[in-house]
Formats: structure tokens, C-alpha cells, sequence
């Protein structure tokens, strides 16, 4: 297999039983400065008057931003914790799935910054987030 392949295997692996394999989150894609994936909009992931959940926006910016974050470092000595994260929620989706990437913007010794743009299926922006990152020593 090849290195980017191992790592998405990686990455995807590291979702099991979390919040990330609840909300129907899939990675699909990783380079060396960036990582991709998608989300259902369905039952999991919408707000009560049927519409996806802000929230939802923000765990799938978060989730891709920190796994992002965390290849960038040696993750035997190093681990990567969100410190600020923001999202600005510009269209609405009823159903099907949208698409994050995200984007590092500055990968430093001590803090990254990563921004991700989530689309719906016909590519029309629905969110973008800006997130902080601290990257701290291991115990």
C-alpha cells in the first residue's frame, strides 16, 4: 500500500466508537496539508425543524481540523488539542451529505491554525470554521 492509503486507514481507524463513526462520518481523502470527508444529513445530524444540525457542522470541522493537526506531529511524543474553533453556518441542508476539507493555514512548534470549508452536493459553501490548535507535550 502506499503512504496515503496507510493513512487513511489510519485516520479512519482512529474514528471507531467515537462521536466521529455516531454521526455517520467517513474520512475519504489526506495529503500533506490537508484532510477531506463527508457527513449524512439525516436523522443523526439534523436539528428538529429538519435541517442539518450547526453543531454537526462544527464536529465535522473539528474532527478533520484535529486529525488533520495530529499528522502534521510525531504522535509518540506530541498530541494535538483544539483550543479555539469557530463556524459561520451560511446554507441550509435538508438531506444527502455534505463535504469537508481542511485546510492547514499555519503548522508552527507550538499551535496550528486550520480552516475548513463545508460543502453540500451540488459544492455551494453551507460552513466555514477556523480552528486553533495547540500542540502539547505528551505525559
Amino acid at each position: 500500500m502506499d503512504k496515503n492509503t496507510d493513512t487513511l486507514d489510519q485516520v479512519n481507524e482512529w474514528c471507531k466508537n467515537t462521536m466521529i463513526e455516531h454521526l455517520g462520518i467517513e474520512i475519504t481523502e489526506t495529503g500533506a496539508d490537508y484532510l477531506c470527508g463527508k457527513m449524512p444529513v439525516d436523522h443523526r445530524t439534523h436539528q428538529p425543524m429538519g435541517l442539518l444540525h450547526g453543531g454537526a457542522s462544527v464536529v465535522l470541522a473539528e474532527s478533520l481540523a484535529s486529525m488533520g493537526a495530529a499528522l502534521q506531529v510525531d504522535l509518540t511524543k506530541k498530541a494535538c488539542v483544539g483550543l479555539e474553533i469557530n463556524a459561520n453556518h451560511l446554507k441550509g441542508v435538508r438531506e444527502g451529505w455534505v463535504y469537508g476539507k481542511a485546510s492547514a493555514i499555519h503548522v508552527g512548534r507550538t499551535t496550528q491554525v486550520w480552516e475548513t470549508k463545508i460543502t453540500n452536493e451540488a459544492g455551494d459553501l453551507v460552513c466555514i470554521s477556523r480552528m486553533t490548535v495547540a500542540v502539547i507535550d505528551k505525559k
